[in-house]
């Protein structure tokens, strides 16, 4: 008798026990699910300061050194060129020398596909890195000077980068986060509530892009260098919970 009313007692403390823990369980859950969710955006446009450009010239010959000598002279008359425009000898980097051979394809009396040696290419890269934007920006659009004196040159497009994104990027994320709050808070004040802790945060990747543009931000963030002026952007993902 003294044994099954043991028994008992202990069921009936047991369920007792077991019905408190599932209230706090329901509880606690009810409480984690009163939370809100917002992404704030941060933007900043600037412009420029560092361009980096480059040009290719190249001489044709039969006589491989008579090609490397014709190119070592144009390199000279580039050289003395950029100095000539305000470009200091310490910015210019002149790459090695490329030489490739030239062959013109075709087909023998048979049908059979020949080839026949029509000499050697050498070329040469020259790269500027300058933050002197304007200048070489200037430089790069009036090529044909060079081209007037002779040589064989090609222009590349120019790339522009800015030196202090990094700063950019703080201000951007400080940005965000104060719109994501403002947002969070609005959204508390109209369901009548009160904002908690934060609980979570999550920031996006940066993007930068031409002004008024229609390119497409990436999963890995955009990084526009054709632009001289730019517009950068990120998100920040706040959870708030709430009172």
């Amino acid at each position: 008798m003294n044994r099954s009313i043991i028994a008992i007692t202990i069921a009936a403390l047991g369920f007792i026990i077991g019905l408190g823990l599932l209230g706090s369980a329901v509880k606690n859950r009810n409480k984690a699910d009163n939370t809100i969710s917002v992404t704030g955006l941060g933007t900043n446009k600037f412009t420029s300061d560092l361009i980096a450009w480059s040009g290719n010239f190249s001489r044709n010959s039969f006589e491989l050194k008579s090609a490397y000598d014709e190119l070592a002279n144009d390199k000279k008359v580039i050289e003395n060129y950029l100095i000539s425009k305000g470009i200091p000898k310490g910015e210019m980097v002149f790459s090695a020398v490329d030489i490739q051979k030239q062959f013109n394809y075709g087909s023998d009396a048979n049908g059979r596909s020949i080839q026949t040696f029509n000499g050697y290419q050498l070329s040469q890269t020259v790269s500027i890195d300058s933050k002197d934007v304007a200048k070489v920006e200037n430089l790069s659009r009036n090529i044909t000077e060079i081209i007037n004196l002779g040589i064989e040159f090609t222009s590349s497009p120019p790339n522009y980068f800015y030196t202090k994104l990094a700063d950019v990027k703080h201000q951007m994320i400080a940005d965000a986060t104060k719109d994501a709050k403002q947002r969070a808070e609005k959204i508390a004040e109209n369901a009548g509530a009160k904002l908690g802790n934060l609980k979570k945060a999550t920031m996006g990747v940066t993007q930068i892009t031409a002004p008024n543009s229609t390119e497409e931000y990436s999963y890995g963030g955009t990084f526009n260098t054709s632009s001289k002026d730019k517009e950068a952007s990120i998100t920040i993902k706040l959870e708030y919970q709430v009172n």
